[in-house]
C-alpha cells in the first residue's frame, strides 16, 4: 500500500515537474528570441551563434530535467542530503560549462546573462522539487 502511494505521488511530481520545465523552457526561449532580434538589428553574424547557445540551454534544461527524475525515484532510498549534493554538484558543472562555452564562442556580455538567468531558474526548480518530493515522501512515510 506505502509503495503504491509512493509512485503515485511521483506520478504527480513528475507531472507537476514536467509543467515547471515546459514553462522554464518557454521563457528561456522568448528570452533568446528577444536576444536575437537586438543582436540581428546590431550584427547578422551572432545569430547562428545564438541559436547554438539555444540548443544548448534546451539540452542543459533538458538534462537537469532528467537528474531531477532520477532524483524524484531515487530520494527515498539513498536520503535527501545525498542527492541534492549530487544535484548541486552537476547543476554547477553544466553552469560552468554553458557560460565557458558561450564566453568563448560569442563574448557578448547580453547571452551570457540570459544563460544566467537561464541556468538560476533550472537551479530553482530542480531546488522546489527536490524539497517537495522530500517532504512529499517524508509526510507518505510517516503516515
Amino acid at each position: 500500500m506505502l509503495l503504491t502511494n509512493f509512485f503515485i505521488i511521483s506520478k504527480l511530481l513528475l507531472l507537476q515537474l514536467l509543467a515547471v520545465v515546459v514553462k522554464v523552457v518557454a521563457v528561456v526561449v522568448v528570452e533568446v528570441v528577444v536576444e536575437v532580434v537586438v543582436v540581428v538589428v546590431e550584427e547578422e553574424v551572432l545569430v547562428v551563434v545564438i541559436v547554438v547557445m539555444v540548443v544548448v540551454v534546451v539540452v542543459v534544461v533538458v538534462v537537469v530535467f532528467v537528474v531531477v527524475v532520477f532524483v524524484v525515484v531515487v530520494v527515498v532510498v539513498v536520503g535527501v542530503v545525498v542527492v541534492v549534493v549530487v544535484v548541486v554538484v552537476v547543476v554547477v558543472v553544466v553552469v560552468v560549462v554553458v557560460v565557458v562555452v558561450v564566453v568563448e564562442l560569442v563574448g557578448v556580455v547580453e547571452v551570457v546573462v540570459v544563460v544566467v538567468v537561464a541556468v538560476v531558474v533550472v537551479v530553482v526548480v530542480v531546488v522546489v522539487v527536490v524539497i517537495k518530493s522530500s517532504s512529499s515522501s517524508s509526510s507518505s512515510s510517516s503516515s
